[in-house]
């Protein structure tokens, strides 16, 4: 359902089951930080998680044009690092580089590929391949997984602002005040120690969206067989905002949430033909087959490209 409202550039589309869920997220996230003295531990460590997670999911919305025609708008609504460590601009930026789906899955050319390429496994040592062979099971995705994303994606960054990068530090500028406002909002407003809103909030938060990437994506000669769907998801559908049904976006990538599941039962047969019937009938599914068994070789498979 999208309502239309009268600007000065004409007509804007707004898309309204994603601004209640604008509202919903932020709001959530401003009632839990203001009343966690009364929420017990376990519910406060998985309603936050939800909601950094959800949050997440809103910024891969506002990264493919929605909930309105405007960029501005759209970046504006994803902005807030209510995760702390994602720069929302880095994410959408690597996240539309990763939509070039030639190039799925390579460890140098995907930002978002779990492999890595030969060179750096030899180089790693025993302990780095124990790490990762362990990041390649669910159980070590959801443990340490949230770690090693943050750690890689801070060493990254650090090599590109100590090599004098302007639009980098441009960006983390602009990141870094965002999180200042959310730890005044949190010290401030919500006398919330810090430690316990990473332990409550970011690590889970990071934890969930590593769920969901864990399998979305394995190498195969054919491009269009690397990419999967995790079908009955609920309640993850609604946490992912319908991301699980993975290779219908990455064929579709400008379709709305909402209409993702709808667009899947018109034309599952086609979307499970063309990605090779790489499906999973939920992440109940996923759990049972690679809780404690690797998804695949931390290695590419394509040795030969390098």
């Amino acid at each position: 359902m999208n309502v239309a409202i009268s600007t000065t550039a004409g007509r804007l589309r707004l898309e309204t089951p994603t601004i209640v869920l604008t509202v919903v997220i932020y709001g959530g996230w401003i009632a839990l930080t203001l009343l966690w003295r009364l929420v017990p531990w376990p519910l406060l460590v998985v309603a936050g998680g939800w909601l950094t997670a959800w949050q997440s999911s809103l910024q891969h919305e506002t990264i493919h044009g929605h909930p309105t025609r405007s960029r501005r708008i759209n970046d504006a609504i994803g902005f807030p690092p209510l995760s702390l460590w994602l720069p929302y601009q880095i994410y959408r930026r690597t996240h539309l580089r990763h939509h070039h789906d030639e190039r799925l899955t390579d460890p140098i050319e995907d930002p978002e590929s779990a492999y890595v390429t030969p060179e750096v496994w030899r180089r790693i040592g025993p302990i780095g391949r124990f790490i990762l062979t362990l990041n390649t099971t669910l159980a070590g995705r959801l443990l340490i997984g949230p770690a090693i994303m943050i750690a890689g994606l801070l060493v990254s960054e650090a090599r590109l602002l100590l090599s004098g990068d302007r639009a980098h530090w441009r960006l983390w500028a602009w990141h870094a005040a965002g999180v200042a406002c959310v730890i005044a909002w949190l010290v401030l407003a919500c006398h919330m120690p810090i430690w316990l809103y990473l332990v409550a909030f970011v690590y889970p938060g990071a934890a969930l969206m590593r769920l969901r990437s864990y399998a979305e994506h394995r190498w195969a000669a054919e491009v269009d067989h690397r990419t999967a769907v995790v079908e009955a998801a609920w309640p993850f559908g609604l946490l992912f905002l319908n991301n699980n049904l993975h290779a219908l976006h990455h064929a579709k990538p400008t379709i709305p949430w909402y209409d993702l599941p709808e667009v899947y039962e018109r034309e599952q047969a086609s979307v499970t033909e063309r990605n090779g019937g790489l499906v999973y009938k939920g992440y109940g599914e996923v759990a049972r087959s690679f809780l404690f068994r690797r998804h695949d070789d931390p290695v590419h498979p394509d040795r030969n490209r390098w």
